[in-house]
């Protein structure tokens, strides 16, 4: 299963060979990934070979949008990994949120690190200018309320690292181009030591030359190996996908995943997520469900053969922006049918450990022919490829790296 050198991987070419060839290959079922493949870090991680002799323990403040809100915001959970494993390396965390009146009365503070919230700006500056000033590294988060106005006052006062995490920096970059930022500005990004990105690639580039950000490095999305993880479940689909509608995403889903299913009257298929429109005419053999929570996840993905993972096209474009999904459905051991977007073989191999899919007639040629053994083989490899590099503990890793690098550079 070589990997093609190709921007757009054919994904089809090969398939009969590999489905029907040499069937003592799919038995290696242990295989592991290539040594230098699996263990060297990406390219554009910043400061992965940084020495643990250099490792000390950081007082760190995060500003974010939520961690205690909304059990789905993708926002919270992101934050309370990388709050959990920090503090599991030795770091004091404080995380601040707004107050909303309303929001959160069911969830309560994160196990690890420090919670605190302020109902205002104002009251930010009061309680909390003491912390701000003697952190070793403060981050600020996307979609904050009163954002500009708070990413002014801390790279003001702070006399420790600074940075910003843009949770959707291909939005992020459309609303500053029409003159719209609301929680960035183009004064703040280079007042900023560090915009870390959820999207990699040429948009980093892009970000340093256009609003001279001094780095622009990539925090990708994770995933919670401790949730996410292989269990024995009935099988009961053939193809799942989990999302919300999109009207982006729609001609995708068609395409990949409706049409199969029109053509494949004896296959099982299921879509999870809302606001789908009640025009929308689904086939008979595809089960809706219309919202899945977080701790459903898991059994939904092990109770499918096939995931289907889809971007937004305008994160295809921006190449480089893996989803959470992503890494659940592989994270549960189930085999995940793409489209093609640049970057995406720097996550996963093709073929080895994910399946590109341009059409209906390729997806259905996945779902009807791929051998069982060799379902569980590609399985298994995106299995080991996440839990290497893709977890939250990696993640917070990363994170502190980064936090290093800035300070290691600051006192030159």
């Amino acid at each position: 299963m070589k990997l093609r050198q190709s921007q757009s991987y054919p994904g089809r070419a090969g398939l009969a060979e590999r489905v029907n060839g040499n069937e003592s290959a799919t038995l290696e079922l242990n295989a592991q990934l290539d040594a230098e493949d699996l263990l060297s870090p990406p390219r554009s991680l910043l400061g992965n070979k940084l020495s643990q002799s250099n490792r000390r323990p950081l007082k760190i403040v995060i500003l974010g949008r939520s961690i205690t809100f909304s059990p789905g915001c993708g926002h919270a959970a992101t934050y309370r990994g990388l709050l959990r494993e920090l503090t599991a390396r030795g770091h004091d965390v404080l995380f601040l949120e707004r107050a909303l009146e309303g929001n959160g009365s069911d969830l309560h503070n994160p196990p690890s690190g420090r919670t605190e919230r302020y109902s205002s700006l104002k009251e930010l500056k009061g309680h909390f200018a003491g912390a701000i000033r003697e952190a070793d590294f403060v981050m600020v988060g996307s979609h904050l309320s009163e954002g500009i106005e708070i990413g002014e006052w801390v790279t003001r006062i702070a006399q420790g690292a600074t940075a910003f995490y843009d949770f959707d920096p291909v939005r992020t970059m459309a609303k500053l181009t029409n003159g719209e930022g609301d929680y960035i500005s183009p004064t703040l990004i280079p007042r900023y030591q560090m915009y870390l990105s959820s999207t990699g690639g040429l948009l980093l580039d892009y970000i340093e030359k256009r609003y001279g950000s001094p780095m622009a490095r990539p925090l990708y999305c994770s995933v919670d190996a401790r949730l996410h993880f292989p269990e024995q479940q009935e099988i009961k689909w053939d193809l799942g996908y989990a999302g919300n509608y999109s009207q982006d995403c729609q001609p995708i889903l068609n395409r990949l995943f409706i049409e199969p299913a029109r053509r494949w009257d004896d296959g099982c298929f299921v879509v999870a997520g809302a606001q789908y429109p009640r025009s929308l005419r689904w086939p008979k053999n595809v089960k809706r469900i219309p919202q899945l929570s977080p701790g459903k996840r898991r059994a939904f993905y092990n109770s499918q053969r096939f995931a289907l993972n889809l971007t937004p096209p305008g994160a295809i474009a921006a190449g480089f922006t893996p989803n959470a999904r992503l890494f659940e459905a592989a994270a549960c051991g189930t085999p995940v049918i793409s489209e093609f977007w640049p970057g995406l073989d720097t996550f996963f191999k093709p073929d080895d450990e994910i399946l590109i899919s341009h059409s209906r007639d390729e997806t259905l040629i996945y779902l009807e022919e791929i051998l069982e053994l060799d379902r569980r083989r590609i399985a298994y490899r995106a299995r080991e490829r996440v839990l290497a590099r893709h977890t939250t503990r990696q993640r917070a890793v990363e994170l502190e790296n980064y936090a290093l690098e800035i300070l290691k550079l600051s006192a030159a």
